[in-house]
């Protein structure tokens, strides 16, 4: 039951937040389906492995792979499924607790918390970067393919 409370509530999240940026109306469920698939692989992969750091990579990876894939068959930037699906896995509140504990002069714990944080940034960034580079192969492989075909 949890899993299923977690994707429609994700899929609302991303909705939401692709209203905020102005998304179209009928690409909204596109969005919403996007950032929901991303917080379903980061919830699952990081019940597997315990680590929030690798299941926010797996998260980016598949959000940006989805976002890829809606943006060639809407004809639409990337962009516009992207960061409202992105936005689920950022890691806000560890930030918040190294900027709390940072005002409460727990210097220590802050270090920790921000550290954490900047590791899920950084695997977050890396999966996108991952799937673009994914995807240019994938399409420049299907090019050349293409290409070879119609030449034959």
């Amino acid at each position: 039951m949890t899993w299923i409370i977690q994707a429609f509530l994700s899929l609302i999240i991303a909705i939401s937040f692709a209203i905020i940026f102005n998304a179209p109306r009928k690409k909204l469920l596109a969005c919403g389906v996007v950032g929901m698939s991303g917080w379903m692989i980061y919830s699952g992969y990081s019940i597997l492995t315990g680590d929030s750091v690798q299941a926010s990579f797996a998260g980016a990876f598949v959000v940006a792979l989805a976002a890829h894939i809606l943006s060639k068959r809407f004809k639409m930037p990337m962009i516009l499924f992207s960061v409202p699906g992105i936005i689920l896995l950022v890691p806000g509140g560890l930030a918040y607790n190294a900027m709390r504990n940072v005002v409460e002069n727990d210097y220590l714990t802050a270090i920790s918390f921000a550290s954490r944080a900047f590791m899920t940034s950084g695997a977050i960034a890396m999966g996108l970067v991952f799937a673009e580079v994914l995807m240019q192969l994938i399409f420049k492989y299907l090019r050349k393919k293409e290409t070879t075909s119609h030449n034959a």
